[in-house]
């Protein structure tokens, strides 16, 4: 049985994707600041090499080897781009892109020996759009895509797939914070604004996650798989 690896599988769309592995019969742990109450919840945060590292070995010792790997963990701020300070911009750019370079280096290893692996990266849909006051979110994960792309060419004779899937407007805790703080206007407008007429759900993230994990998937690599409802095409 193949053993996968979540980023932010505390909560939102990485606990979705988490439960949507296991029921497709994959060995599943998560890491995260906030541990769930499932089993092989981790707590660490993706920005300490150590912390993955550690967990790593525990993962290792319990599950075997890591050949599939989401990165789903990632934080926002709203802030004028003249107002951020440089240590809100290093943060987020720690978390959101540096911490996809600790966790994808760290498990490679076993995916190249195992001569398979999968990774998926989670972006945002506002690496296609851009989006105002979140000048640090959209830089992180608009090098999300390019490192997917750069790795997908670097390790596909390795047998290893890398896709990216930047999720749209997703009912999820931290978008539901970010709206309540007065950051995203109305939820009901920007529902008018999407083509299929609602939010999106993590478990629409979790089933594009589950696709490309797939054998059926093997010959699709370097991808951005956009799941946002027709908002961005």
């Amino acid at each position: 049985m193949k053993t996968a690896l979540v980023t932010g599988g505390g909560s939102g769309i990485g606990a979705a994707v988490a439960h949507r592995l296991r029921a497709d019969g994959y060995n599943v742990a998560t890491i995260d600041l906030n541990p769930s109450d499932t089993e092989f919840s981790y707590i660490a945060d993706v920005t300490d090499r150590d912390q993955i590292d550690a967990a790593l070995t525990e993962i290792r010792g319990a599950l075997g080897a890591v050949t599939i790997l989401v990165n789903a963990a990632g934080k926002e701020v709203f802030r004028r781009f003249a107002n951020l300070s440089f240590d809100e911009w290093r943060r987020i750019i720690d978390i959101n892109l540096h911490g996809v370079f600790h966790t994808t280096q760290a498990v490679l290893p076993d995916m190249v020996e195992a001569g398979w692996g999968r990774i998926v990266n989670i972006s945002s849909s506002s690496t296609h759009s851009g989006a105002p006051f979140m000048s640090a979110y959209v830089a992180a994960k608009s090098g999300v895509n390019g490192l997917t792309k750069s790795l997908a060419l670097e390790y596909g004779p390795a047998g290893i797939t890398v896709n990216a899937v930047p999720p749209g407007f997703i009912d999820t805790p931290m978008l539901r914070n970010s709206a309540s703080q007065g950051n995203l206007g109305s939820i009901e407008e920007a529902i008018k604004r999407t083509p299929v007429g609602r939010m999106g759900k993590p478990e629409d993230i979790a089933a594009a996650c589950a696709f490309f994990i797939s054998e059926e998937a093997g010959y699709i690599t370097g991808q951005i798989l956009g799941v946002n409802g027709g908002r961005n095409t």
